[in-house]
């Protein structure tokens, strides 16, 4: 025994390298099995003769569950189901019709025979359905919900207005009523609303009870179906509340111009004209005190709506011309302007047909503080009314001002380009090529290159790129040292290597497309 024992004794006890776990042998032993797996067969129907057949033997299937389980209503849908599949809409519709014989209660049921019809695009079929099921079931809120949501979809008001009618016969809960009210108002029938809540009264008890369930955001609707009188008198409440706060942050913050924008807003919207200009006169008497734009921003707006409300909601157009003058008069142009003011009073002239008045505002404006947006409003006003030689005048002022606006030349190059007169663009991109600086000459130059290709004048296009790359190439000159050495640096006579390269590029394109 004690030999045995002493040959059975474990001489190494170290792990092995790889410990076998339940999940290896488990693997393992799925691995082994031999078995096939048989999937179902893939049936291809090939002729008419083999569709019927599988139609036959499923429908037998089919029967034979409802046979052993006919109250199943799963059976009776799958059924329902794969006969709109097999797009057999009256076998689909008989089987629906048979289910609801077994369980007419189930309103479940009604809603997947009427979402069938709808869903196939039966709508006759459809509103019988929900017609039948609202008779039988009306105290199911939800069919009557989806009955009148299909009406409504279908563009049929009156008749969704029809079903709700019907619905509050059988006196439904709050929610019944205040749907029926939201959808009057959806389409602005206030008269009707009225009436609804009136009927609701009636039902329910006073407003109180009709308070209780609008929601907090919508309780204060019910003012709006009040009598004139009370309505008007509510109004005025609330207008005036909004009144006195509106005066309290005016009074405690005068520069506050937000504040003063919603208070005119509110007055407008009371639409008392002496109230409005007397606000208006208020909030523009109230002048930053600090001469710098950014705090003349929102005050310049106050009278930009002054403005407009002249013109548009009281219709004085002298008043209107007055507030612009006296804005214009009050901004301290020689510190910083607002284009915005110009134009929009130069726009406000020519609506009134007074074109020597635009003109004016607009060389006044030129005149004190030119701006880039008061020069290009003024020339598309002159263009659009076909004065070219005004257009031009006001170029040559516009380049006088600011002759490093590539942008400017371009355009006034493209103005006579277009008036087919292509040596007076020539002659402009000329004097633009030649000014000593500019911010954007790389448009400029592809712009004059594009203006001569255009033309058929590749000779004088190959010119003017070789002027470019004169201009922008890097040149060596020599450097002498003090031991009498000799030696080379370079110069940019340019330093811009955006035109430089593309200089190159147009050159090199225009050398293939000549040869080719």
């Amino acid at each position: 025994m004690r030999t045995s024992e002493a040959g059975c004794r474990v001489k190494n006890k170290t792990p092995a390298p790889i410990q076998i776990t339940a999940e290896h042998i488990l693997r393992e032993a799925l691995e082994r099995q031999k078995a096939e797996i048989r999937l179902p067969p893939n049936h291809k129907i090939a002729d008419s003769g083999e569709l019927a057949d599988y139609r036959l033997r499923k429908r037998k299937e089919y029967e034979d569950l409802i046979g052993r389980a006919k109250w199943n209503i799963r059976v009776w849908v799958q059924y329902a189901q794969w006969e709109e599949s097999q797009k057999e809409f009256g076998r689909a519709r008989s089987v629906w019709e048979r289910a609801l014989e077994v369980n007419y209660r189930n309103h479940t049921l009604w809603l997947r025979y009427a979402d069938f019809e709808m869903r196939n695009k039966f709508i006759n079929h459809a509103r019988n359905v929900w017609d039948r099921t609202v008779s039988l079931l009306p105290r199911v809120d939800q069919l009557w919900y989806k009955y009148i949501h299909m009406e409504e979809m279908l563009g049929n008001v009156a008749g969704a207005r029809q079903i709700f009618g019907r619905w509050m016969n059988w006196i439904p809960d709050q929610q019944g009523w205040l749907s029926f009210i939201k959808f009057e108002l959806r389409y602005n029938e206030i008269e009707r609303a009225r009436d609804i809540y009136t009927a609701f009264e009636k039902q329910y008890g006073d407003k109180e009870g009709i308070q209780d369930f609008l929601p907090s955001k919508k309780r204060l609707e019910y003012e709006d179906f009040l009598p004139s009188k009370k309505r008007l008198e509510y109004e005025d409440a609330l207008l005036s509340k909004k009144r006195l706060e509106y005066e309290d942050e005016v009074r405690k913050n005068p520069l506050n111009y937000d504040a003063w924008f919603d208070y005119t807003r509110l007055e407008v919207s009371a639409g008392n004209k002496n109230r409005v200009r007397e606000l208006y006169e208020r909030a523009i008497a109230n002048e930053p005190p600090s001469q710098e734009k950014k705090y003349w921003q929102r005050y310049v707006y106050l009278w930009i709506n002054y403005a407009l409300y002249e013109e548009l909601d009281a219709e004085d157009g002298e008043r209107t011309r007055a507030v612009y003058r006296l804005c214009l008069q009050r901004i301290p142009h020689e510190k910083f302007s607002f284009a915005k003011i110009w134009i929009l009073a130069a726009q406000f002239e020519i609506r009134r047909l007074n074109l020597k008045g635009a003109r004016q505002i607009l060389g006044n404006a030129i005149g004190k503080t030119p701006k880039h947006k008061i020069f290009k409003r003024y020339i598309e006003i002159e263009l659009q009314l076909g004065n070219v030689d005004r257009c031009r005048k006001i170029y040559e002022k516009y380049l006088e001002w600011c002759p490093q606006s590539s942008c400017a030349w371009s355009k006034f190059a493209e103005m006579e380009r277009s008036l087919g007169e292509t040596d007076r663009a020539r002659a402009i991109f000329e004097l633009a090529v030649d000014q000593p600086a500019l911010d954007k000459p790389e448009p400029l130059w592809k712009a004059y290159v594009d203006l001569e290709i255009s033309e058929g004048e590749y000779e004088r296009a190959r010119r003017l790129e070789e002027r470019l790359l004169d201009r922008t190439m890097k040149r060596r000159r020599p450097i002498h040292s003090e031991d009498g050495g000799l030696s080379w640096m370079e110069g940019n006579l340019a330093p811009n290597l955006k035109i430089m390269e593309a200089a190159y590029n147009w050159k090199k394109r225009r050398v293939s497309s000549l040869k080719d």
